[in-house]
């Protein structure tokens, strides 16, 4: 039913944020404590006008945490989410901290139905955000090293 409603409320909210290109609502974070958002990046500072904007969307205020990635991340992929978050954030500068209301049921706010929120700009920055050395781009392993490596996993018993 969580993924349900991930992808039913996707379409309704691109038609306030439309640069929201792909959601997840994992079962990790009960599908409401975490939610991972790819956006099309268009301007510094982009990523917290998102967070920003699904806190003020109905019951996504309740969500606990956002994470928010590029476009080109499969927000469906948590081990690539994890990749992303770990590398392309410095915490001082990408991590944002917010209260607010939160979901009746939990048990680890501050107070009833009021606590923190987090938001992570797990994207690329620019100059504009204070980043001005060049951004290293994503290690991809060449299709036959791949192909080699999966072969001997498979032997291993690693799949």
């Amino acid at each position: 039913m969580g993924k349900a409603v991930e992808r039913i409320f996707l379409p309704l909210m691109q038609l306030t944020l439309p640069e929201i290109v792909d959601v997840n609502l994992p079962a990790e974070g009960v599908f409401h404590n975490l939610m991972i958002v790819s956006i099309k990046k268009s301007y510094a500072g982009h990523a917290r006008k998102i967070m920003n904007g699904i806190w003020a969307m109905g019951q996504a205020m309740f969500t606990k945490c956002i994470i928010v990635v590029d476009e080109d991340c499969d927000v469906q992929d948590l081990a690539e989410v994890t990749l992303r978050t770990a590398n392309n954030i410095d915490p001082e500068r990408d991590i944002q901290f917010t209260l607010g209301p939160v979901d009746s049921l939990d048990h680890a706010s501050r107070l009833p139905n009021f606590g923190s929120k987090m938001g992570i700009d797990a994207t690329r920055k620019w100059a504009a955000e204070g980043f001005t050395r060049p951004w290293p781009p994503m290690l991809t392993m060449d299709a036959d090293v791949k192909t080699r490596v999966d072969a001997i996993w498979k032997r291993l018993g690693i799949e």
